[in-house]
Order: C-alpha cells, then sequence, then structure tokens
C-alpha cells in the first residue's frame, strides 16, 4: 500500500512584483512585505466592497503596515504606489496553496459583478492569462 504525504498545511513566497492581476483562492493569504516601494493590495469582497491593504515600511503614518490579509473568497491584486519601482513581498497560504483553489478573474465578468469598481478591474484585469505563468 503506497502512504500519499498530506497536503502541505501552508506554503510561502518571496517575489518582487510590480502588479499582478486580479485572483481569488479558497484560503486566507497573508502578505508580508520585505523591500522597496509601497504596494497598495486592492480587495473586492464577496459583497462586492472594495479595500485597499497598504504594505510598506516607509510611511507608517499613512497607513503603511509590514503585513495584510486577503480573506478567503476576495477578489484581490495589487498595484505599486510609486510607478517604476518594485515591491519585494512575501505570501504565506494556509493550508497550502494549490492551482485548483486559484480563480483568474474574467474583465467583463468581474465588472458586471461590480460595475462600481470598473476602473480598478480595467486595471488589474488581463485578457485570457495563464494561471500558472504568475509563478515564474
Amino acid at each position: 500500500m503506497a502512504i500519499e504525504p498530506p497536503p502541505p498545511r501552508s506554503t510561502s513566497c518571496s517575489r518582487a512584483i510590480s502588479s499582478p492581476p486580479f485572483h481569488r483562492l479558497r484560503s486566507d493569504e497573508v502578505w508580508h512585505f520585505y523591500a522597496g516601494s509601497g504596494l497598495i493590495v486592492h480587495v473586492i469582497t464577496p459583497a462586492g466592497e472594495y479595500q485597499q491593504l497598504l504594505l510598506g515600511s516607509s510611511n507608517p503614518a499613512s497607513g503603511e503596515h509590514f503585513q495584510g490579509v486577503v480573506p478567503a473568497g476576495c477578489w484581490f491584486g495589487s498595484s505599486l504606489r510609486q510607478p517604476e519601482t518594485f515591491a519585494l513581498v512575501g505570501c504565506t497560504v494556509a493550508p497550502g496553496f494549490d492551482f485548483a483553489d486559484f480563480e483568474m478573474a474574467k474583465r467583463e465578468e468581474l465588472i458586471a459583478q461590480c460595475p462600481q469598481h470598473r476602473n480598478i478591474i480595467e486595471r488589474l484585469t488581463r485578457d485570457e492569462l495563464d494561471p500558472k505563468s504568475l509563478s515564474s
């Protein structure tokens, strides 16, 4: 009898990013800020409410934090607070990340669900993007 290893209890990654498109997960995702420019994580809740997580270290008075949580089921993407810079961040997902728990936003469908957020949805969605291309 083959014994399969259990799924990971959590997974994490670190990367320099600029603006990943809107996507959602079945699990909470904790974002950790390490270096670079401040980052805005744009969040649209299942109820259609828009929220921002401000990550960074240079301006705590403006609401920047070293970490923030995107709750499961929320659409989210990010943008740099200062264009033409970078942010080095890490993300932790528990239970562990699995592409089966990942959904990339489809622009027109998300706009139909949340027309009040059309501008940010258009900025942070891409046409026919392969989600596995985000892992490189």
